[in-house]
């Protein structure tokens, strides 16, 4: 099972969560950002349903695969203060 963690850094003039390098949007408190950050994870948890998706890879190709909806991260919130 993979794991997310978000890390609750300054960012912006203000207060920001990040996920692999990728930031949300600017929080003017710490309070309010790690709040988001926990709801964010908390959401992530939640199951979804199994479904089949179908995309198309680099080379042009169709492909069809089930996406397992119980397939979900751990996730935990990193305060860096």
């Amino acid at each position: 099972m993979s794991r997310v963690t978000y890390k609750i850094v300054q960012h912006d003039g203000g207060w920001a969560y990040t996920v692999n390098g990728v930031f949300s949007e600017p929080f003017p408190t710490h309070g309010a950002a790690l709040a988001a950050a926990r709801r964010a994870a908390a959401e992530q948890r939640v199951p979804g349903r199994t479904e089949a998706i179908m995309y198309e890879t680099p080379d042009g190709k169709w492909r069809t695969e089930t996406a397992d909806g119980s397939d979900r991260p751990e996730t935990d919130v990193e305060d860096s203060t």
